[in-house]
């Protein structure tokens, strides 16, 4: 079985391809980089250009199943211009994807396509689930609402639509827990804001084999990509310290104190969406690292 795979060089899609190749997938993945063409070792690299939309119609051949990451970071400062950009590589990439199967003969069964748990309306106290449809109106849940949309169109295609809406990555070396550790690895750790924002998170092992999960079962629909349990800002932070050996010393850092320094960003730390996992839990999917201490322990260098 062939799989195509968008984002593959990412923080995610690293992992994911080397994940899909030990279960025994072969990869061909989607680059805008000619020098990238060779650099996944086993797979077979592809070029496309989402600005003249383009694409090698060649990346399909053979292909039955669609992974799509691509996406510009959303951890950079959300200036007029960027914002922009981060829509459009999501959704213009995804409508690219759609008019290559439109034109052409393929064999595709199944789009999986990233998401995020931004979609959710912010709150402190509200439980959501896949089935939920309270969501938000500031920007990032702009993004998701638009993102998932484009991908839907695949099932006017035929296509078995899965959406991973993700909560936060926990990975080693780069992503956000190496962002968090810095400042209290220095000693200048802090609470963010209340600290009460709720903090859905997923050890990144967990969510690649979650992907494997979904092409395997076949799934449609949105998937709540998110580790059983949820913390608070606060509780996440003092984990973190304990694991590091160190002590929160600082009080909070207030919101509008993060709003100055980061702008319209700042909604990346203060937002809160508790989300459950209980729908893939059932199918039969099982967390290696159901709670943040484990999942920050397994991290650590």
């Amino acid at each position: 079985m062939k799989i195509l795979v968008t984002g593959a060089t990412g923080l995610v899609g690293k992992y994911l391809v080397t994940e899909l190749l030990a279960t025994g997938y072969e990869i061909n993945y989607l680059t805008t980089q000619k020098l990238k063409l060779n650099s996944l070792p086993n797979c077979t690299g592809f070029l496309w250009d989402l600005k003249t939309q383009t694409i090698d119609e060649n990346c399909i051949d053979g292909v039955t199943v669609i992974i799509h990451l691509a996406g510009a970071n959303i951890g950079k400062r959300w200036t007029k211009f960027y914002k922009k950009e981060i829509i459009e590589s999501r959704v213009k990439s995804t409508q690219l994807l759609y008019k290559l199967l439109q034109q052409n003969t393929h064999q595709i069964q199944q789009f999986v396509t990233a998401s995020g748990v931004g979609i959710y309306k912010s709150s402190l106290t509200e439980n959501y689930n896949e089935d939920s449809t309270k969501f938000g109106t500031g920007f990032l849940a702009e993004v998701v609402q638009k993102w998932e949309h484009a991908a839907d169109n695949f099932n006017n295609l035929n296509i078995k639509v899965s959406k991973i809406r993700t909560g936060v990555v926990l990975a080693k070396k780069e992503g956000a827990l190496v962002k968090m550790m810095q400042p209290i690895k220095m000693g200048f750790g802090a609470v963010l804001g209340t600290g009460k924002q709720q903090m859905s998170w997923i050890h990144v092992n967990d969510l690649v084999r979650l992907y494997v999960f979904v092409v395997q079962h076949k799934l449609e629909g949105s998937v709540n990509a998110v580790a059983p349990q949820v913390v608070t800002n606060a509780m996440f932070t003092q984990i973190l310290a304990k694991q590091l050996h160190k002590k929160i010393r600082f009080p909070n850092v207030p919101k509008f104190m993060l709003q100055l320094l980061l702008g319209e960003m700042h909604l990346l730390l203060c937002e809160s969406q508790k989300v459950s996992s209980n729908k893939i839990q059932k199918i039969g999917f099982e967390f290696q690292y159901l709670t943040a201490t484990e999942a920050i322990s397994n991290l650590l260098p």
